[in-house]
């Protein structure tokens, strides 16, 4: 028989075995185990059999739809809505005028229902094409092509001797956004924009069932900036304040000439009627397409739109689930909802992965797990018209956020294609490629997901989140919140057109839908270990060597200008470097070390000291002042290029001084340009102080 004590001593270990807590790696490990293919399809179809603008009635039920997965997974959600501009066509008409003998042809613009469409009903429902926040006017005059509506397209035409005054453009989509292609415009003298869709780019040069066919039109918003237009800095709230029509057109940042998105076979008709000088090979279409000529004319477009600007309400879905031990610590996953037309790609791919990381975390929760920090589901509305639900948001909780957000983890267009591409801050660079490291390459269960995007770029390239074409530039830009951005997309032939619908995924973006599942656990596995590390898996030395690589290619662009020292900001990142090191070393510490580990543990705020350190040291790359004439963008390193904003700049400020200083050659322009490196290296010194810690 067991001695008393030895049987209550198995007794004691047995029930501190039972009551021990199952460690937040099994959850992790549990958590990429749960996937479930079928239910992501059935999210994406939900969501896709309507079309969902913002502000009409179908997205309404899609959010509600949203709602009910995240509450029926034990989330508490709430809905937080604004009222906002948004911009609706109210009249379109087209109209070419070509040389003799050829006579007038007035454009249906039309997208044409393909046979056997199981949408066509529904396809009633699209709004018209249009660019949204497009200005009403009417626009006659020659046609000039511009290739890609580029600044430097404008100068390749005024070395060709060809001016676009009081001209209407014809540009293909392609490289930079919409809305700079029409400002570009404006500003070269022009009275009208018309952007197609060239099939040397949508269309798969030879055509086929999966590129755009030839009646389809990529609309989008023409807005240049971020939020609702009518309250520039602040949030949209039921009662607030908020300019005037007239004072958002003064603000530049809505076009100031009318535009109409057209199809490519309208786009290759207008190009037929024009003459003059034969454009560059770089500016030519498909190999069976017409030679293009830049004009002007001979042919004369009459373009008429007249749209309406309505303060509409959006819906915003927030599920919340609150952390066990740090609940005032917010990791944050947003994706957006509306969409132009059906929106199966842009962006109800990513919202059903939203949807399914809801459930998986459900299911987690039923099995004991809580998460020590705040975990926050987000599903915004109207980022189409410029990421206002998102922008909203960020505006009206800015102070909370700012003291708060761990990180934002962004989806869009989750899925069109077989591979991966990523974007983050640096410090989350290797938490990325560790998740990717644990998740299954959905098209080759002998890999990883990692090993897929190895194989795509080698070495693994990350990309940066400057550029404003989703919901992360808030975040990022604006408050400097650490952020990532991942998916399997890199551009697809139907976007923003009414082709991008279920039937489109199926057949083409993702059959099997098991892409879908690969997304969930990537973005849930960050989510995961964001939420629950001890120690935030921060790395700034990543940051640090970024910076330098930055910094250099600077001295390149400069190339030795005696006005110009980049000094003060390699020693700033020196200092960066410096203390990245030190902190990864205190990092370590805690995680390996069991002297210290159990010296950080009975002091709980030394480890949460060391954490925020770690959070709050992106905060100090922004400047409150923002950057030279667009104040609204904060962050200093990563920031849109003036000139497109879905193009991601580093040192944006630096940038914008350097390029005007290059044109005007004074000796005022290079003060300022310098001036903007003083700041840079400033943001990046208060950076190494706040991981420092410690008082000067």
């Amino acid at each position: 028989m067991l001695k008393t004590a030895t049987f209550i001593a198995i007794v004691s270990s047995f029930v501190f075995y039972l009551l021990s807590p199952v460690p937040k790696s099994t959850y992790h490990s549990l958590y990429t185990s749960l996937s479930d293919n079928a239910s992501i399809s059935h999210h994406l179809y939900t969501l896709t059999r309507r079309p969902h603008i913002a502000g009409s009635a179908a997205n309404a039920e899609a959010a509600a739809y949203v709602y009910s997965i995240f509450t029926s997974s034990d989330i508490p959600t709430h809905i937080t809505s604004y009222r906002v501009a948004l911009s609706y066509p109210v009249s379109r008409s087209l109209k070419l005028i070509p040389p003799p003998p050829d006579p007038p042809h007035e454009f249906e613009l039309r997208q044409e229902v393909y046979d056997e469409d199981p949408y066509a009903d529904a396809a009633k429902e699209v709004v018209p094409t249009f660019h949204a926040y497009a200005k009403s006017g009417t626009a006659v005059g020659p046609v000039v092509y511009v290739n890609y509506g580029r600044v430097e397209d404008y100068a390749t035409l005024r070395e060709m001797g060809v001016s676009v005054n009081g001209s209407v453009v014809l540009a293909r989509y392609g490289e930079i956004f919409r809305g700079d292609i029409i400002r570009n415009a404006y500003k070269a003298g022009a009275i009208g924009a018309l952007v197609y869709t060239d099939r040397k780019d949508y269309g798969g040069g030879g055509g086929g069932a999966r590129w755009m066919p030839p009646s389809g039109v990529q609309m989008g918003t023409t807005y240049n900036a971020l939020g609702d237009p009518t309250t520039p800095g602040w949030a949209s709230t039921e009662e607030c304040e908020r300019i005037s029509e007239t004072e958002v057109e003064e603000s530049g940042e809505v076009p100031m000439i009318p535009s109409l998105p057209v199809s490519g076979k309208d786009g290759e008709l207008i190009l037929m009627s024009i003459g003059g000088q034969v454009a560059n090979d770089d500016w030519q279409g498909s190999v069976d397409a017409p030679v293009y000529r830049v004009g002007p004319g001979p042919g004369i477009v009459n373009l008429s739109y007249t749209g309406e600007l309505v303060i509409g309400t959006i819906e915003n879905v927030i599920g919340v689930i609150e952390g066990a031990e740090e609940p005032d610590r917010f990791v944050i996953l947003g994706n957006h909802r509306d969409a132009w037309t059906f929106g199966a790609v842009d962006p109800n791919s990513g919202t059903a992965a939203l949807l399914e990381i809801a459930q998986r975390l459900g299911k987690l929760q039923k099995r004991g797990w809580k998460p020590r920090r705040t975990i926050i589901l987000c599903n915004w509305d109207a980022e189409e018209f410029g990421l206002l639900g998102s922008t909203e948001w960020v505006e009206e909780n800015r102070e909370l956020l700012a003291s708060r957000a761990v990180a934002y983890l962004n989806v869009d267009c989750a899925v069109s294609e077989p591979m991966f591409y990523a974007s983050a801050t640096p410090q989350l660079d290797d938490l990325l490629i560790q998740a990717t490291q644990q998740v299954q390459d959905p098209d080759n269960s002998s890999r990883t997901v990692y090993d897929l995007w190895l194989a795509s770029s080698n070495p693994v390239k990350i990309g940066r989140l400057g550029g404003g074409g989703s919901d992360f530039a808030a975040f990022v830009q604006h408050i400097g919140i650490p952020a990532t951005m991942i998916a399997f997309d890199n551009g697809f032939p139907v976007y923003h057109s009414l082709y991008d619908d279920y039937v489109w995924m199926k057949k083409f973006g993702d059959p099997m839908f098991q892409r879908h599942v690969a997304v969930a656990s990537v973005w849930g596995l960050v989510a995961l270990w964001l939420a629950d590390a001890e120690v935030l898996p921060f790395d700034y030395l990543s940051y640090a060597e970024e910076l330098q690589k930055y910094t250099k290619e600077l001295e390149i662009e400069i190339k030795g200008n005696k006005d110009i020292s980049l000094t003060p900001l390699f020693k700033s990142i020196e200092e960066l470097r410096k203390a990245a090191t030190i902190i990864n070393n205190q990092k370590k510490a805690v995680v390996e070390n069991k002297g210290w580990k159990s010296i950080w543990r009975k002091d709980q705020s030394k480890l949460r000291e060391l954490n925020d350190r770690l959070m709050m040291a992106e905060r100090a790359f922004t400047d409150r002042d923002g950057l030279l004439e667009r104040s609204w963008y904060k962050h200093l390193v990563y920031g849109p290029s003036k000139y497109d904003d879905y193009g991601s700049k580093s040192f944006p400020g630096i940038d914008d001084a350097v390029e005007m200083a290059n044109k005007l050659n004074t000796a005022e322009s290079w003060k300022l340009a310098q001036h903007e490196i003083w700041r840079v290296s400033r943001a990046v010194k208060q950076a190494s102080q706040v991981l420092n810690g410690v008082l000067t």
